[in-house]
């Protein structure tokens, strides 16, 4: 989404895109956390992308609400 985001036709196009990856980024975060906590895979294994997956959600957050005060 970010990349898609890059080619967007305006500010506002921008900040949408950004929130439909974010929108993109709390789905991963739900599917890892179901994952996860059902054990149907190691957690070991998985936390380190579900922390990835937190910290691109803040990004994505932190970057449309500055682009939103614009």
């Amino acid at each position: 989404m970010v990349r898609e985001a890059q080619s967007a036709q305006s500010n506002k196009d921008f900040v949408n895109k950004l929130e439909i990856g974010l929108k993109e980024c709390r789905e991963t975060q739900y599917w890892l956390e179901l994952l996860i906590e059902s054990n149907l895979v190691s957690k070991d294994k998985f936390a380190p992308l579900l922390d990835e997956a937190n910290q691109i959600g803040k990004i994505l957050v932190s970057s449309t609400k500055k682009l939103k005060q614009k």
